[in-house]
């Protein structure tokens, strides 16, 4: 259990007693079980205020929720990412910038584009009353952080903050997170498998993209490119469950 405690703490900023993992990587398995909780609270919210019928004040809700109860952290990532693969041209420079508090030009544009782009997604699935599906989102963009974090090496030689989740991170690893994805996504379908079986593809497309990226930018992965992969898998995924609801 002291995994799940580590997952808490380091995924939300939800008060948790108890102590921490020896290893944090043994938190891994819990990350798609935090994020089934964290898209209750976010879909949670989207319900109180679409009692109004006010869709678009409900999904900009849902994105702020989204963003206190988890500190804004993969936000943060994703903005230092973008800055750093599109402003170094060489994986010591890409990485010195990541590094960087300061967010620059690229990630503030891609950050606010990044939450225009989810913020259209979500009033249509609020307007469909598809609360269950943006549950999914969430869980499963925790579900990739688990798959990235476990297939590539830690890109910082010095270390940092994510690197006691990426070490000892593996085979075992994603197949348990996966295992308990694949339940949460039967539970909130309703055993409903083929858009349940979309959702769960494009996340696992998402962190292959993701990985590949990474790996080429950088030669691994850092605790920014693990939020990045969360914020960008939660926007594939409502939009992939959103097209099909449309089209189908």
């Amino acid at each position: 259990m002291r995994g799940l405690v580590t997952a808490l703490r380091t995924l939300t900023v939800l008060p948790v007693p108890g102590k921490d993992a020896v290893r944090f990587s043994s938190s891994l398995h819990w990350f798609p079980v935090v994020g089934f909780l964290l898209g209750i609270i976010e879909a949670g919210c989207g319900y109180l205020v679409m009692l109004s019928g006010w869709s678009e004040i409900a999904a900009a809700g849902v994105l702020l929720v989204g963003v206190v109860v988890t500190r804004g952290i993969h936000a943060d990532g994703f903005a230092d990412v973008i800055d750093g693969f599109f402003g170094g041209t060489t994986v010591e420079a890409r990485l010195r910038i990541m590094k960087d508090p300061a967010v620059g030009s690229f990630g503030a544009i891609a950050l606010i584009l990044l939450f225009l782009f989810k913020w259209v997604v979500l009033v249509k699935l609020l307007s469909l009353g598809l609360y269950v599906w943006i549950v999914a989102g969430v869980m499963l963009a925790r579900l990739v952080q688990v798959i990235v974090a476990s297939s590539l090496p830690y890109a910082r030689s010095e270390g940092g903050t994510a690197a006691g989740f990426v070490e000892g991170a593996g085979a075992l690893h994603i197949f348990v997170a996966i295992l308990l994805s694949v339940i949460g996504l039967f539970v909130v379908s309703n055993g409903m498998l083929l858009p349940g079986g979309i959702a769960l593809f494009t996340a696992l497309l998402s962190a292959g993209l993701t990985a590949l990226v990474s790996l080429k930018k950088i030669r691994g992965v850092t605790g920014d490119v693990l939020g990045a992969s969360s914020e960008i898998t939660e926007a594939l995924v409502w939009s992939a469950v959103t097209f099909w609801v449309i089209f189908s």
